[in-house]
């Protein structure tokens, strides 16, 4: 009998893959719309004036700047230096107090219990290391402390767009998909005992000028299909297009020409207890 083990990934190599395809596009452009979700996410966890705050795969700072707003005193962390330019840009124009500084989120370079509340809207999910990346969320955070994340759930919009696009380009074999960090008990899980967990399911609108607009701009900004596209032949190119129109077409409930998707994301609040 021939018994196949599971496959062990090279997280290093999957984490250097997936540096580069954040890194890729502008993730700027198709962030900045969603600023609404960090506003929630902050109310969410209750944040505080005064309090110190980790935003963890900040992307351009949709967390961070809503944290600031509340005077919350922020660090805003992501691996990608240009996303980070982004959202320093931002808190700039809004006269905004944040420390920015580059980190890996399996390795956060600061001390146990070191913030009231550490953050994560659509970043943390897409660690090559699920488990290492929780572990070290909960390791910054205080006793008592929170740990609030958006993340996409499998059934959502994003979370098709994602299947989707890794029929095309599959993943490294054995790394787990990022959408598992939109379903709790994968999060009860990989955070373990020590902490308690609320969810909320959510739902962010995406609001194009069109479907061919939302995929101009996925296609163009949007590291995983920014990259997918550029990996792909012209005709595998043109069947992945296809599938992404199709896509859309089930989930837009705009009947006039545009764009209007209400894609589900797990609003979670995770307590520090211990």
């Amino acid at each position: 009998m021939n018994i196949q083990t599971p496959a062990t990934p090279d997280l290093t190599a999957v984490k250097a893959k997936q540096q580069a395809t954040w890194a890729s596009g502008d993730y700027a452009v198709v962030g900045t719309t969603l600023q609404i979700v960090g506003e929630n996410l902050c109310e969410a966890v209750d944040i505080r004036s005064g309090q110190r705050v980790l935003d963890v795969a900040a992307g351009n700072g949709n967390a961070t700047l809503a944290a600031a707003r509340r005077f919350a005193d922020v660090v805003s962390t992501d691996y990608v230096g240009a996303l980070l330019q982004r959202g320093r840009e931002r808190a700039q124009a809004e006269r905004l107090p944040v420390e920015f500084r580059e980190a890996d989120a399996e390795n956060l370079p600061f001390q146990d219990a070191s913030f009231h509340v550490v953050l994560s809207t659509f970043g943390v999910m897409f660690t090559a290391n699920h488990p290492r990346a929780a572990s070290e969320l909960v390791r910054v955070c205080r006793r008592g402390g929170k740990i609030g994340m958006a993340n996409w759930t499998p059934e959502s919009f994003i979370g098709n767009l994602l299947k989707t696009v890794v029929k095309y380009v599959p993943p490294a074999p054995g790394v787990k998909s990022p959408v598992m960090w939109g379903n709790k008990a994968y999060l009860e899980e990989i955070f373990g005992s020590g902490v308690s967990i609320a969810t909320e399911s959510r739902h962010f609108t995406f609001r194009y000028k069109s479907p061919a607009h939302f995929l101009d701009i996925f296609r163009t900004y949007y590291g995983p299909t920014h990259k997918a596209f550029g990996a792909i032949d012209q005709a595998a190119q043109q069947k992945l297009q296809e599938d992404l129109y199709a896509l859309m077409d089930k989930f837009n409930v705009a009947r006039d020409g545009t764009l209007v998707i209400p894609s589900e994301y797990l609003e979670v609040v995770v307590t520090k207890r211990a």
